[in-house]
């Protein structure tokens, strides 16, 4: 029997059996193909490269030619199933028990993607003439090292000239139930990694030594007391968390030569990238100075904080989850990061998507009335922003 790709749970079905997991596409990329295609979807298939990192398939998919244009962007990568044997169902299986559909990606993000693809075919279907353009940015990178997938896939748009008025994510951004959350932007993440240096000794004879280990809890306690902010409007205040601590000896007697730290920071939009390093400096170079430490800090990051300002994008997203849940959903940034932090260089960017209880987890799962309500939440949403902009 063919799939019905209007019904989101066959079709969430297909893609958790497809063992995409990251960074393997696993037929799921083929199987979004083979129903965007026949409705008129043009696809593209491309497989990024850099050395040091796997070659990853990605797929885009656009309906139409003209403005406004949609994007919905997502990934059918999934994490490993851990412990198999831990699982009440296989975990590429799909099995549905007592109206829950288990599997690897139920939820992050399959589902997600089952449901957006169904809105948007039933949409084509019932509207006629498409006011504009819908396209799917699916990616099989998200849960690796983000390198070969949407990133790669906006230079590509960006060489084609084709330009984005607004994009949805369809991340599971709900805590507890659906349509508690539209995540309308994102915290920065910024890791800092602090080497303190010493000089290697004898345990009973400190004077001839220096011991970095204390000046390092120094530093430590100067980043982890001092007031980063406030918050603001839309932000809760930035944190910053010591994550790795580590010191290279393993003998009990020798003070070591080096003491190394990692401290990961969520901040909000008070700071840019290089004012949140800034300040970490700024910190650290204050307690050195009270304890003489000799330290290094170097900093990586997985994206800058975004806000995408309430307006009509985000309106007609709300009044779509409010028409099917009976409630308006809160505008949040917390949490950790997604694909949005690069697509928001491109156009607006909003995120909704799937309760997120279980995703990464064994035995992820997901009602089948939640992709029921997530799919006409998405055709609300599909009507409402192309009727704006007619």
């Amino acid at each position: 029997m063919s799939l019905d790709a209007k019904d989101p749970v066959a079709l969430t079905q297909a893609l958790i059996r497809c063992e995409s997991v990251t960074p393997d596409e696993g037929g799921a990329l083929t199987l979004l193909e083979s129903v965007l295609a026949p409705a008129g979807f043009t696809c593209h298939r491309m497989t990024f490269t850099e050395p040091g990192t796997p070659d990853v398939e990605n797929l885009y998919a656009r309906f139409g030619s003209s403005a406004p244009h949609l994007c919905f962007a997502g990934h059918t990568d999934v994490v490993p199933p851990g412990d198999i044997a831990a699982w009440t169902s296989p975990p590429f299986s799909g099995e549905i028990r007592d109206g829950i559909l288990y599997g690897r990606g139920a939820v992050d993000m399959k589902g997600g993607i089952a449901c957006f693809v169904a809105a948007a075919l039933r949409h084509l279907a019932s509207s006629g003439k498409l006011n504009g353009s819908i396209s799917f940015l699916i990616t099989g990178d998200e849960e690796g090292p983000s390198i070969n997938g949407t990133t790669k896939l906006i230079d590509w748009l960006g060489s084609r000239g084709e330009v984005l008025d607004a994009c949805l994510v369809g991340e599971p951004s709900n805590p507890n139930a659906l349509g508690d959350e539209i995540k309308i932007g994102r915290r920065g993440a910024l890791t800092a990694e602090i080497v303190v240096h010493g000089r290697q000794g004898h345990a009973a004879y400190p004077q001839k030594a220096d011991n970095p280990i204390p000046k390092l809890e120094r530093l430590l306690d100067r980043l982890c007391s001092a007031e980063i902010d406030r918050g603001t409007e839309h932000f809760e205040p930035s944190n910053l968390q010591i994550t790795v601590l580590s010191v290279p000896n393993h003998a009990a007697n020798v003070i070591p030569a080096e003491a190394h730290a990692t401290v990961n920071i969520r901040y909000n939009d008070t700071w840019r990238r290089d004012t949140i390093e800034a300040w970490v400096r700024k910190q650290a170079a204050a307690a050195a100075t009270t304890v003489g430490a000799a330290y290094d800090i170097t900093f990586s990051g997985t994206g800058d904080v975004f806000l995408t300002s309430p307006g009509v994008l985000v309106e007609t997203l709300a009044t779509a989850v409010a028409g099917e849940t009976g409630r308006r959903p809160a505008l949040t940034t917390g949490g950790g990061t997604s694909d949005a932090r690069f697509i928001k260089d491109l156009c607006p960017v909003v995120e909704f998507g799937l309760v997120n209880t279980t995703i990464h987890a064994v035995d992820e799962h997901v009602p089948l009335a939640d992709l029921a309500r997530l799919t006409a939440i998405y055709e609300r949403f599909l009507a409402g922003y192309f009727s704006s902009k007619a």
